[in-house]
């Protein structure tokens, strides 16, 4: 076999390589780790020990703030705020939102750049306590495998209770309660409606608020979630 038909064949003998590793990824994903869930609390998530990393590679002091809280003890004005905010479907789609897939295309591809997500309340979840905050085709392909997985393993009220107990809301801190003390200086189970709202407007920008910050986008998205709220006598 001559260099040239070497050439042209490799990138057939290649396929087989990368379909075994394929395999080898979604085989190692953590179902059985999903399916402990039911019961018992992640201690820590990918998301956690990424902020870790930089922390030391940066040389500065590692810290995470977290203490779970059950879904009881957070008001009810606080997860309609959340849901509304993130996922308004949570409770009747089977972890993903379809229109807002949909929607989320054709206004990206419309606007030529992401500026609609669609990811659903599951979702992050699972990029959350399993993935790299990277993006590449594998990735997306394990988190549908997980966020199909959840679902089928855990109730919804399960599925919400580690979601408010594991997001950021700020450099180091993880959850509602954990949030709700670095935002407002008080525990989670006192926050009022309007201080819920603005906790449920700063998930996609986690990082970026300060305690006591106010900007034009948390004031505007805020009265937004109030607003979803009010409609639906929530």
């Amino acid at each position: 076999m001559n260099s040239s038909t070497l050439r042209r064949r490799l990138p057939w003998i290649l396929v087989p390589l990368l379909l075994v590793w394929v395999i080898a990824e979604i085989a190692l994903l953590p179902l059985g780790e999903i399916r402990a869930l039911q019961k018992t609390n992640p201690k820590e998530t990918a998301f956690m020990r990424d902020h870790l990393e930089k922390m030391d590679n940066m040389g500065k002091p590692a810290k995470v703030r977290q203490r779970w809280v059950p879904l009881s003890q957070i008001p009810v004005h606080v997860r309609n705020a959340v849901i509304l905010a993130e996922d308004g479907a949570f409770w009747s789609h089977g972890g993903f939102d379809w229109f807002e897939f949909g929607e989320s295309i054709k206004k990206n591809v419309s606007e030529l750049r992401p500026a609609r997500g669609a990811s659903t309340i599951s979702q992050q979840l699972v990029k959350n306590l399993y993935l790299s905050p990277s993006k590449n085709p594998i990735r997306k392909l394990k988190e549908w495998i997980l966020t199909w997985w959840l679902e089928e393993s855990l109730r919804k009220e399960r599925i919400l209770e580690i979601y408010l107990n594991v997001i950021e809301w700020g450099e180091g801190v993880y959850g509602v309660q954990a949030g709700s003390q670095y935002h407002f200086g008080k525990d989670v189970t006192i926050l009022t409606r309007e201080e819920g709202a603005r906790m449920a407007a700063m998930i996609p920008s986690p990082k970026r608020y300060r305690p006591g910050q106010t900007t034009r986008y948390l004031d505007r998205y805020t009265r937004t979630i109030l607003k979803r709220m009010d409609a639906r006598n929530l």
